[in-house]
């Protein structure tokens, strides 16, 4: 079992097919255990490996809704861009080791799978996920 960081290939075919819209649709995160098997060929949410909250109610299945940042979509250098603000979990009891991001308005589709290269820890604490800045090089989503 592993997750492989990556964009999903069904994502990419999705866009050419105009299934996703980063302008009105709903996209959410949902975090992984060690246990998941997240990569490439993933194409939908799954509950599979998902994490579950050990204390207190932070997390809960399917994770939660983000907000595109604003400028975004949007064009750097020669690349198309898209990211999010950052999103957190107040008061979390759980272990998590990546992530998936998919669009919830269309039928839970597969976006990217994120890999924290380590299982991070949150004890009673926030459980933040950081998302780069959207340029051409560093931004979450960018087709080049």
């Amino acid at each position: 079992m592993a997750i492989v960081q990556a964009m999903c290939t069904s994502f990419k075919k999705e866009l050419l097919e105009g299934v996703h819209d980063f302008t009105s649709h709903t996209f959410k995160i949902a975090l992984y255990s060690s246990s998941a098997t997240l990569g490439a060929s993933t194409t939908v949410y799954t509950t599979s490996g998902e994490i579950t909250n050990t204390s207190g109610a932070a997390y809960s299945a399917g994770g939660k809704s983000l907000t595109v940042l604003a400028g975004t979509p949007a064009t750097s250098s020669t690349a198309g861009v898209v990211s999010f603000n950052n999103i957190s979990w107040a008061s979390a009891s759980f272990t998590a080791r990546g992530a998936l991001i998919y669009n919830s308005s269309a039928s839970n589709k597969a976006v990217v799978v994120l890999n924290f290269g380590t299982d991070r820890l949150a004890n009673n604490s926030t459980f933040e996920v950081q998302f780069p800045v959207a340029d051409s090089s560093s931004a979450i989503i960018r087709i080049a």
